[in-house]
């Protein structure tokens, strides 16, 4: 987990009381809502796709005795990208994945 501390937020000084009207007009703050909206839509979607991907390589592995290896690597992609998703959504980084900061991740674990 990282402590980066969001862009947008800026801590009130010490002993002083936060500032919510200022909070609420933040423009970075209302994007970011929009960001996350867009993101909650895009792992819905990739939840189907991974599913796709983990049924596909059970059958292939039932009728093949073995794995498909570029399905194998798209389900790792698809986990690390699912993985950035959920850290941005759950403000853990500011930083955006694909297809906004970020490329699309490779095959390779975090």
């Amino acid at each position: 987990m990282s402590n980066e501390t969001p862009r947008d937020h800026v801590p009130p000084e010490s002993g002083e009381q936060p500032n919510v009207e200022e909070n609420l007009k933040s423009r970075s703050t209302w994007l970011r809502l929009l960001y996350i909206l867009v993101f909650v839509a895009i792992y819905a979607i990739s939840r189907i796709v991974l599913f796709a991907v983990v049924a596909l390589n059970f059958f292939w592995l039932l009728f093949t005795g073995d794995t498909n290896d570029k399905l194998t690597a798209s389900g790792q992609s698809l986990a690390t990208y699912t993985y950035e998703l959920i850290r941005y959504m759950t403000f853990n980084t500011d930083v955006r994945p694909f297809p906004f900061d970020e490329d699309w991740p490779s095959t390779k674990p975090l």
